[in-house]
C-alpha cells in the first residue's frame, strides 16, 4: 500500500515537473531562467535526501521495530 502510494506521488511529481520545465522553457530569459535554476537546486537536494534516506540501516530498524 505504502510502495502504490510513493509510486503516485513520483509520478504527479515527474507530470509537475514536466510541466513546469515546459513553461519556464517557453519562458526562458530572464525569469525562465531563474525558475529553471531553483527546480534544478531543489530537484539535487530531494536526490541527495532520498539516496540518505534508502542507505540508513538504522532508520529502517527503528521504522520496523518500534510500536507506534
Amino acid at each position: 500500500m505504502e510502495k502504490i502510494g510513493y509510486t503516485i506521488l513520483v509520478l504527479a511529481a515527474i507530470l509537475w515537473l514536466g510541466i513546469v520545465l515546459w513553461g519556464s522553457a517557453i519562458d526562458f530569459w530572464p525569469g525562465g531562467l531563474l525558475g529553471l535554476l531553483v527546480i534544478g537546486g531543489c530537484g539535487f537536494l530531494f536526490i541527495k535526501a532520498l539516496t540518505d534516506r534508502l542507505s540508513n540501516k538504522e532508520d529502517d530498524h527503528y521504522s520496523k521495530n518500534v510500536d507506534q
